[in-house]
């Protein structure tokens, strides 16, 4: 393979981000669901021949682990030689079918050039429908679909598109969000087409690689700039799924310019908390990459110098039959733990912890023609502090990166009522710089429907870093008096469920905090005198 210069490396590195950046926008425009037009629940990437990552847009950092996943689980099933142009995969599954949990969907197209395989087109959508399920093993969680081809040489596999809806409560929207990924990467096989016909199939190929190689070169050197030791950090896990509290710990090694994470942690559970190896993996990259330099490419280099082990069976690599639907809250608290380790030897780049969850509230009930309807709102929080500046307020952590769902939209397609929407006053960890602030969600049923909740922190906080306070946690309230709750719930017109989401922790020594921003926060009501009093010591 030819040599190839920098400044081409570069334009043409630009182009293929620009290319998995533009199926999302497709992707997001052409789909009919509130969960991908609205909350951007989906992801996209391209991969080159070899099935290594090339570049993955902006969206779910959680999703990659679909995405490594499922071109393996291919080539294991499929000849390449028996693979065409116009063929499209689909899988979801966490064990046989590369995505992370079920409601995941992964789409995956072949690129050819001129007969010769140059990369696939990759992208995954959640789609909510698979609600009113149990989770103590995968069987329970919706269908299970292997990497099968839906479209063969551009012909669609009716049989196979027919097998899949019956299986789904609102088939209408998953057609036509499927229609949605399938033109998200028809735009990507014909944008890289024409990278290919710009500068030569030869050129691109050496530039996917040399891409690879950078992302590596800049990992490898962000380690080396870390002291060498092992830097070990726990924390609890809680759920409300679940009746015990765990303990999740990383053993961090850092030796010249490699890294290893060792992680330990609980037997796989029978609820639907478990994570497989590849959501692991798409845990530790994220954060390690967040970290040690945010700039890396995210493609496959930065995995090089990176060791991940865990211990087969337990809830952080679990075997099957493990049931996975829930297994963000699991892959939240490893973000939390290794950024913990990594505090003990770089604490001026990281951040106090975050609210740490992905709080999801799932509503779904029958309208009056007889018609399915299913709501999923994943809830964002607070953020954790940062060393020179306050933490944000009512985001999403971690590997997420969803919408909210506006309540215009949310009151028009759905028959329930956002009574309130706002931040919770004190809920933000203390500190000389505070924690980002939780969100407070107030629906009121309109119609009959069941319900469910999946929290985390409801009995733990996100923890502070250098002297800073912790920020509060998860509360939950149903309206008649239970404010603990698990598995599915019907509730009749007029109840109210209000869910109330984790602070971020606080960075530094409260007494250290302004006396300027103090008065800022009481001002803007984001914490009360006596909450300044104790926490600050401000007395005016």
């Amino acid at each position: 393979m030819s040599t190839i210069d920098p400044i081409t490396v570069e334009v043409i590195g630009s182009a293929l981000s620009s290319i998995v950046e533009e199926m999302g926008e497709a992707l997001v425009r052409a789909s009919y669901s509130t969960n991908i037009k609205e909350r951007r629940d989906c992801s996209t990437a391209l991969f080159d021949n070899k099935g290594n990552t090339l570049c993955q847009a902006e969206h779910i950092p959680m999703h990659l682990g679909s995405f490594i996943g499922i071109l393996p689980h291919i080539m294991k099933r499929f000849d390449i030689a028996d693979i065409k142009p116009g063929d499209v995969f689909i899988g979801n599954d966490a064990y046989e079918g590369g995505a992370t949990h079920l409601p995941d969907i992964v789409m995956a197209e072949p690129i050819y050039v001129e007969e010769m395989l140059v990369g696939w087109a990759v992208n995954t959508a959640h789609h909510s429908d698979f609600a009113d399920l149990g989770h103590e093993h995968i069987f329970q969680e919706g269908i299970r679909i292997p990497p099968v081809r839906l479209y063969k040489a551009g012909e669609l596999q009716e049989d196979i598109q027919n097998l899949f809806l019956l299986n789904c409560q609102v088939p209408h929207e998953r057609i036509s969000d499927l229609r949605a990924q399938m033109s998200a990467n028809r735009l990507c096989v014909q944008r890289m087409q024409d990278l290919c016909a710009k500068y030569g199939t030869e050129k691109v190929l050496a530039a996917g690689e040399e891409l690879q190689d950078y992302a590596e070169r800049k990992m490898r050197a962000g380690i080396a700039a870390i002291p060498d030791g092992t830097y070990s950090f726990s924390d609890i896990f809680d759920s409300n799924q679940w009746k015990e509290r765990m303990e999740f710990s990383v053993d961090i090694t850092v030796a010249g310019d490699e890294m290893t994470l060792a992680f330990d942690g609980p037997p796989q559970v029978r609820s639907g908390l478990n994570m497989i190896y590849t959501s692991l993996l798409a845990s530790c990259y994220y954060a390690v990459k967040a970290v040690v330099d945010p700039t890396i490419l995210p493609n496959a280099g930065l995995a090089r110098p990176l060791t991940v082990t865990a211990p087969e069976g337990s809830i952080l690599n679990c075997k099957h039959p493990a049931a996975v639907e829930g297994r963000i809250a699991a892959c939240q608290r490893v973000a939390d733990i290794i950024e913990g380790a990594l505090a003990k030897a770089i604490p001026s780049k990281v951040p106090a912890a975050g609210n740490g969850c992905c709080t999801g509230a799932i509503f779904n009930g029958t309208r009056e023609d007889g018609s399915i309807w299913v709501y999923l709102e994943t809830i964002g929080g607070g953020g954790g502090a940062r060393p020179t500046k306050d933490g944000l307020s009512g985001i999403q952590v971690h590997l997420t990166n969803t919408s909210n769902l506006p309540v215009e939209a949310l009151e028009l397609e759905y028959p329930l009522t956002l009574l309130r929407y706002e931040l919770v006053d004190g809920s933000a960890g203390g500190g000389q710089y505070r924690g980002g602030m939780g969100i407070r969600r107030v629906y009121r049923v309109e119609q009959p429907c069941r319900f469910s909740v999946e929290a985390s922190r409801v009995s733990s906080c996100a923890w502070g870093l250098e002297g800073g306070k912790p920020g509060e946690m998860t509360h939950l309230d149903f309206g008649d008096g239970r404010t603990e709750f698990k598995g599915m719930a019907d509730l009749k017109p007029g109840q109210i469920v209000e869910i109330v989401t984790p602070g971020g922790g606080g960075y530094g020594d409260p007494t250290k905090r302004s006396e300027e921003a103090i008065e800022r926060d009481l001002a803007e009501d984001r914490i009360s005198k006596d909450y300044a009093k104790q926490v600050y010591g401000y007395t005016q």
